[in-house]
């Protein structure tokens, strides 16, 4: 029955679309209303379409927000992973990555509001928030080049941290500067990170792999 065709289409690519318009609505709703904006009905009303295709997908109202938030997730994570695929030099990548961060996450705030601030308030994300940091915090480590394995984990885990901060202030409105500003600022950040540790044996530079 899944591979019969209608109109051009089969029964498992309108699922699909039907599913993607559903993730679409919420994250509208979450990214503009926050979660109090979501709910089955409001998300069914928003995406045009039934309950029952609502129920098509998804069981309830938290796993369609966990869907939107893993959905934005994977979008930062491959934004990251292209802007330092092309240049080996320390300052570039940093540059690099954090401006493909800040025109993911601000040039549609939507996004960056699910990313960052939703966690905060949705108890449906806040396990998934806390979860989704390791694998930010171990891309950030695969770019670092000093110290050993434990130190470069601690600088990534506290980088995430922090610029994660400095994001939800300026999404939330308590940071007002510039959009240069802010970039400028998050790259003095990775680079200022990104140095030999103080104290102890120094650990000579990690090649990164094709630099």
């Amino acid at each position: 029955m899944a591979g019969r065709s209608w109109a051009g289409t089969t029964l498992d690519d309108r699922k699909a679309a039907r599913r993607g318009q559903l993730v679409d609505a919420g994250l509208d709703l979450l990214g503009t209303q926050g979660s109090a904006g979501v709910s089955v009905r409001a998300v069914c009303r928003h995406a045009k379409l039934t309950e029952r295709y609502f129920y098509e997908s998804f069981t309830d109202r938290e796993e369609l927000v966990v869907a939107v938030y893993e959905h934005i997730g994977e979008q930062a994570r491959q934004a990251l992973v292209d802007a330092v695929s092309d240049t080996a030099e320390p300052a570039e990548r940093a540059k690099a990555a954090v401006r493909a961060f800040v025109e993911l996450m601000l040039d549609d705030p939507r996004k960056g509001r699910v990313l960052l601030l939703a966690p905060i308030t949705d108890p449906a994300l806040t396990t998934r928030g806390i979860a989704l940091l390791p694998s930010f915090a171990e891309l950030v480590s695969g770019q670092l080049s000093h110290g050993d394995a434990a130190e470069r984990q601690m600088t990534s885990i506290g980088l995430v941290g922090a610029l994660s901060n400095v994001f939800i202030a300026y999404l939330d409105g308590s940071l007002k500067v510039s959009r240069e500003r802010l970039i400028e600022h998050c790259v003095r950040l990775v680079l200022g990170a990104d140095r030999e540790p103080v104290g102890g044996a120094e650990t000579p530079p990690r090649k990164r792999p094709n630099a």
